[in-house]
C-alpha cells in the first residue's frame, strides 16, 4: 500500500494549497514565514494582527511626540516670554559713532547710540536749559545717574518713547535750531507734541513731556555687547 505522504502527487497538491513547492518545502502565500505551515487563523487573522501592531505603533508614536513638544517648546524663549521682559542682546561692535539702533523689549523700541568724543563733552557741561539735568526725577539704574546717564559714555541705551504720550522721538543730527537749545551736536525731536531731548536723553524746558527718556535695565557682558533687560 502506498504511504500518501510519500506521493509526490499528494506534495504536489499540498504545496498548491499554501504555496509553490520547491524541492518538497512550501511557502505561505502571505509570505508570513519560511517553514510550510501558515499562521495560526489564517493569513487573513495574520494580516489583521499586522494591521494592529501598525495602528499601535503609530499611536504610541503621536503620543510620545504629545509628551515631548512641550519639553522641546519650553528649551526656546517665545514670543510671548520675550515680551514679558526677557533679555535681549545687542551686538554693539559694528555700531558707528553718531549712529542709532533700534530693537525690542518688553514691546518697547529701545535705543543703542553711538556718541563720539564731542557729544559726550557736550553733555558734561553745564545747560540750564534742561528741565531735569541731574535726572532725579526720572527713570534710570543707579549706575545711569549721571551726566551721559549711561554706563560707558560714548554708549547710550534709552527706552525711545516720550514721556508725555507715548510717541517715537526722532533723532537729528543737523537741526541748528535743536542743537542750540541742548548746547550739543544734536538732540531728539518728537513729531507729535514738539518736545525735545539732548543726547542723554534729557528733556528741555517749556515742553509737553514731563520728564527725561527712560532708561532700561541694561549692562554690558563684553565689550561689544549689550544686555538689555
Amino acid at each position: 500500500m502506498t504511504n500518501p505522504a510519500m506521493n509526490p502527487a499528494a506534495i504536489g497538491a499540498g504545496a498548491g494549497t499554501y504555496g509553490a513547492g520547491v524541492r518538497g518545502v512550501t511557502r505561505p502565500r502571505d509570505g508570513s514565514g519560511d517553514g510550510g505551515t501558515p499562521p495560526a487563523g489564517g493569513p487573513r487573522r495574520y494580516e489583521r494582527r499586522q494591521v494592529l501592531r501598525i495602528a499601535t505603533g503609530a499611536i504610541g508614536g503621536v503620543g510620545l511626540a504629545a509628551v515631548a513638544w512641550p519639553l522641546i517648546d519650553s528649551m526656546e524663549p517665545s514670543a510671548r516670554a520675550r515680551a514679558a521682559g526677557g533679555p535681549v542682546d545687542v551686538d554693539i561692535s559694528s555700531l558707528a559713532p553718531g549712529e542709532l539702533r533700534t530693537v525690542s523689549w518688553r514691546g518697547k523700541p529701545v535705543w543703542v547710540m553711538r556718541r563720539n568724543a564731542a557729544m559726550v563733552a557736550a553733555l558734561e557741561r553745564s545747560n540750564p536749559g534742561l528741565a531735569d539735568p541731574m535726572s532725579k526725577r526720572s527713570e534710570q539704574p543707579a549706575s545711569c545717574a549721571n551726566a551721559t546717564r549711561s554706563e560707558h559714555p560714548d554708549v547710550f541705551v534709552a527706552i525711545g518713547v516720550c514721556t508725555h504720550l507715548g510717541c517715537s522721538p526722532q533723532l537729528r543730527l543737523d537741526d541748528a535750531a535743536l542743537n542750540a537749545e541742548v548746547h550739543g551736536p544734536g538732540g531728539f525731536f518728537c513729531p507729535c507734541h514738539g518736545s525735545r531731548f539732548d543726547l542723554a536723553g534729557r528733556v528741555v524746558r517749556n515742553v509737553p513731556a514731563p520728564t527725561n527718556l527712560s532708561i532700561p535695565d541694561y549692562r554690558f557682558t563684553s565689550e561689544s555687547t549689550v544686555r538689555i533687560g
